[in-house]
């Protein structure tokens, strides 16, 4: 056993040599490859950037969004250059971000999408809600790298740069969204300027308020004009407007930042439409002899236009009226009540609202501010309630031939539940010319 043994080491020793043998072998033989390759390694390496190359395949976070409370969010930027200032609302629509873009309600704001990916069908030139982009900044999860849609003739980075819109992606739109809904609606800066401190965009946007500020009058056109285009035929969808004799009935729409869609809808359910600037008298509207008068949508506090509510006044009880959105709360004012800034407001296309028969309506809204509904008379009905909050959502006057609602049933992008309220108001208008 003993032999054995001192035989298994011998071999073991001798396998072991040769091994090791073999090894330096090799590590010589390779030796100087591997210090030609540390070598190589070591030498420092020029690589030349061609004129216009980009030298990383990512865009880096060129841009940052600064809220009144001092937090900080670092994005990346597209369409325009420079500082912006506004106040920040979130959107919950899934679609239409063109629409919600060119809509002039957004003067003087920030949109925060929640929906997480734009940009995706790009830019068209049918979907335009005015002839411009009226929002301050757009605030986006995604801003889509593809655009897929045989309509588009431009992407939404190109269409922010001719319309000065600045915009950031990459940043965390849900926190943001729940930030707003825990604090409220927050004033804030988007730039693209590093040379400006944290601490410096804050201070600036606390300074700032959109309340008690007109901005109607940024919006409204310049002169009066007449408004010829129903909505295209393969888009109609209401059987009272299919069978309207067009020119039927005058209406004058005092332009607060009246949307396109809501012009088409009045010419779709038989309506000549002329448009006047917003701060024309009453007088010069009645002279045109309308069969009834449309208060339009439009941005910024209702109480900070007060020609607005003199001229709603002198009109009411002499033709039918009927007030969308701004309208709803200038003509709120008029029939004697007051207006309240809300928590966040409501943006986005899924609000529930009841009307006076109990059904439910789908709606479009988007409104930072409301009507206070104890500070209406009497001989005023609360016709419509919004189901997420209970605020204001459409009065009745029926003294004063009197409608409004607070939201869009032009619905331009949203449902189309609402758009028995423009066929309300041709009724309305019916009555009035027996």
């Amino acid at each position: 056993m003993a032999s054995t043994s001192c035989s298994a080491s011998a071999t073991a020793a001798s396998s072991s040599w040769r091994v090791a043998g073999l090894s330096a072998r090799r590590s010589a033989a390779v030796a100087p490859a591997i210090a030609s390759v540390r070598a190589r390694r070591a030498r420092p390496v020029a690589f030349t950037v061609a004129a216009g190359a980009v030298e990383k395949p990512w865009k880096p976070l060129d841009c940052r969004l600064v809220l009144e409370d001092g937090s900080v969010w670092p994005g990346k930027s597209f369409g325009a250059k420079g500082t912006c200032l506004g106040e920040v609302v979130f959107n919950t629509s899934l679609t239409g971000y063109q629409e919600i873009l060119t809509d002039a309600s957004y003067a003087g704001q920030f949109v925060l999408f929640t929906c997480p990916e734009i940009g995706n069908v790009g830019i068209n030139l049918e979907d335009m809600e005015s002839t411009k982009a009226h929002m301050g900044g757009m605030i986006v999860r995604h801003n889509s790298l593809n655009v897929s849609n045989y309509r588009s003739v431009k992407t939404l980075p190109e269409y922010c740069v001719e319309q000065n819109v600045i915009g950031i992606s990459d940043v965390d739109t849900r926190a943001i969204t729940m930030r707003l809904r825990d604090t409220g609606s927050l004033n804030g800066i988007i730039t693209t300027d590093a040379t400006k401190t944290d601490a410096e965009l804050t201070a600036m946007a606390k300074d700032w308020t959109i309340v008690g500020k007109d901005m109607i009058s940024q919006v409204t056109c310049s002169e009066t004009y007449e408004w010829t285009e129903g909505t295209a035929a393969e888009w109609e969808w209401a059987a009272a407007a299919k069978v309207a004799k067009a020119g039927t009935y005058h209406v004058v729409a005092y332009d607060f930042g009246i949307k396109h869609n809501i012009m088409r809808r009045l010419v779709s359910f038989g309506c000549r439409v002329t448009v006047v600037p917003a701060a024309t008298p009453a007088a010069e509207v009645m002279a045109m002899n309308p069969d009834g008068v449309l208060f339009s949508n439009g941005p910024g506090d209702p109480s900070a236009v007060p020609y607005a509510v003199a001229a709603a006044k002198e009109i009411l009880g002499q033709v039918p009226v009927f007030g969308i959105c701004m309208g709803h709360q200038v003509l709120g004012q008029a029939f004697g009540g007051t207006t309240f800034k809300m928590k966040f407001g409501h943006h986005g296309g899924n609000h529930p609202v009841r009307g006076p028969s109990g059904q439910v309506e789908i709606s479009a809204q988007n409104h930072n501010f409301a009507v206070d509904p104890a500070s209406l008379p009497a001989a005023v009905q609360v016709s419509h309630v919004n189901l997420n909050d209970g605020t204001c959502a459409g009065m009745v006057y029926p003294e004063m031939k009197a409608m409004t609602i607070q939201y869009h049933p032009e619905a331009s992008p949203g449902p189309h539940d609402s758009d028995s309220s423009f066929e309300d108001f041709v009724k309305m208008m019916a009555e009035h010319k027996k």
